[in-house]
């Protein structure tokens, strides 16, 4: 498609880089490699075999200071870790490493310690899927009433993989756990059966690694006039930090950005959704630049991420990224809590700290970066943000809302639980006064067909 954008010419050094990745199997060509030890390396190569390994060399050579390396932030982001698995899983991949056992070998050890990660949490394969004509569609999920996503089969990988990221089943090669559509028509015949959809959310992996002639193919529908009910397009990427050449030196980031432009003069609230985690991620010239381009095609950018032990763990890393969000034109939109799959007990803050932290950060900055919501749960039920820690007749307890439900009467609602201050999730947690279950629970253990509490 031919470019209509005209960019704003802009200073600095914004100089072309070759896309180059790197995986398990040639991560002995990365140049900073040799920073590490050969335990280490192997280390890496061990837990690959199991969780998603990728990085490319604008994150290797950008965004991770090699002097701290391991206990860098941004190195822990993208490397996988030995603790990233339990002690006994990492013996047995280990060791059939040491064997040198066959693909096929491995592959079948890494299938039955995935297994136990649970792969696709909230029950996404059972409660979010989406039908037409009495058949499932794929790479379809449809949770709450007004919002559907859609996962197109060619934007499943990422520029670089986050070891905490919840969507890692997409990218181990298990057709059996992976979401993907290979058609947007069937999307778009969906949603003329569904008035009440009004937002769209282009996920994966990640929609910005398609080239986007194949992008516009998942969106130009969406600008029909019978999809009038469409109003915002919401793409989930986290290129702004991975892959800024994206939008300012790939051979069609211009027709990306007339895209961008399209949807909005077409009347469409465009939202990139865009994922960070530190505020490293915002500091080099190319990722401004790639935040000013996106901002000048009057696309909105919204900000989320989750609160990771030894990454940010801190209120003020998270004050500081939120204040370089509002300052570069960025909406802070979501902290949330690390969901509870893959490497989830590597990751995982306590509820209370995570307040804590939230609490913390808030009060370090403006109102501008006071949109930011959470410690939020993505949890089956729906998005339960934790309001705060109190003490009401005499019981210490955490204040909960819904912020967004599979049942939307339970949104706003709020609701008590007895503080534990080990608990990480929500299944972990108790009601308070004396209560035996939730206000939400019975309703959703009829459609879940199972309690959502361990016993």
């Amino acid at each position: 498609m031919a470019s209509t954008f005209k960019i704003v010419p802009s200073s600095g050094n914004l100089s072309a880089e070759r896309f180059k990745v790197y995986t398990q199997r040639n991560l002995h060509k990365l140049p900073h490699i040799s920073s590490l030890s050969k335990q280490q390396q192997f280390e890496i190569q061990v837990v690959a075999n199991v969780l998603p390994f990728r990085v490319n060399q604008y994150v290797a050579e950008n965004l991770i200071d090699w002097g701290r390396v391991p206990d860098d932030p941004m190195f822990r982001l993208v490397f996988p870790q030995r603790e990233m698995l339990e002690e006994n899983d990492y013996g047995i991949m280990s060791g059939a490493l040491k064997k040198r056992k066959s693909k096929p070998e491995l592959e079948k050890q890494a299938r039955i310690i995935r297994a136990k990660l649970n792969p696709n949490p909230a029950d996404q394969m059972e409660l979010n899927l989406a039908e037409l004509d009495g058949k499932t569609l794929e790479g379809v999920q449809h949770k709450y009433p007004e919002t559907v996503l859609f996962f197109p089969a060619r934007g499943q990988v990422c520029h670089s993989y986050c070891t905490f990221c919840f969507r890692w089943p997409q990218f181990v090669g298990d057709r059996a756990l992976r979401f993907a559509s290979t058609s947007p028509s069937t999307l778009t015949r969906y949603l003329i059966q569904q008035p009440q959809v009004s937002d769209v959310l282009i996920t994966g992996g990640d929609p910005m690694v398609m080239q986007t002639h194949h992008l516009n193919d998942c969106i130009q529908p969406l600008l029909s006039p019978e999809l009038e009910h469409i109003q915002t397009i919401r793409i989930g990427t986290k290129s702004l930090s991975f892959w800024p050449h994206r939008y300012v030196n790939d051979v069609d980031a211009l027709d990306l950005l007339a895209l961008l432009e399209k949807c909005v003069r077409a009347g469409k609230h465009v939202a990139i959704m865009a994922h960070y985690n530190h505020w490293r991620e915002l500091e080099t010239p190319i990722a401004q630049e790639a935040i000013r381009r996106v901002r000048q095609t009057g696309a909105v950018i919204r900000a989320q991420g989750p609160l990771l032990r030894k990454i940010n763990d801190d209120p003020r890393v998270w004050s500081r990224l939120w204040e370089e969000q509002a300052r570069l034109g960025i909406i802070p939109y979501y902290m949330f809590v690390e969901r509870d799959t893959g490497a989830q007990a590597y990751f995982e803050v306590p509820l209370a700290r995570s307040w804590e932290i939230y609490r913390d950060a808030i009060q370090r900055v403006s109102g501008l970066g006071r949109t930011a919501r959470g410690p939020s749960m993505s949890t089956s039920p729906g998005k339960i943000e934790i309001q705060g820690i109190t003490e009401i007749q005499g019981e210490k307890v955490f204040v909960l809302r819904f912020i967004q439900g599979r049942n939307p009467d339970w949104v706003q609602r709020p609701f008590f639980a007895q503080y534990d201050a080990e608990a990480t999730w929500l299944n972990q947690l108790k009601p308070a006064f004396g209560k035996k279950e939730f206000f939400f629970e019975k309703e959703f253990n009829k459609l879940a067909q199972r309690p959502i509490r361990k016993s």
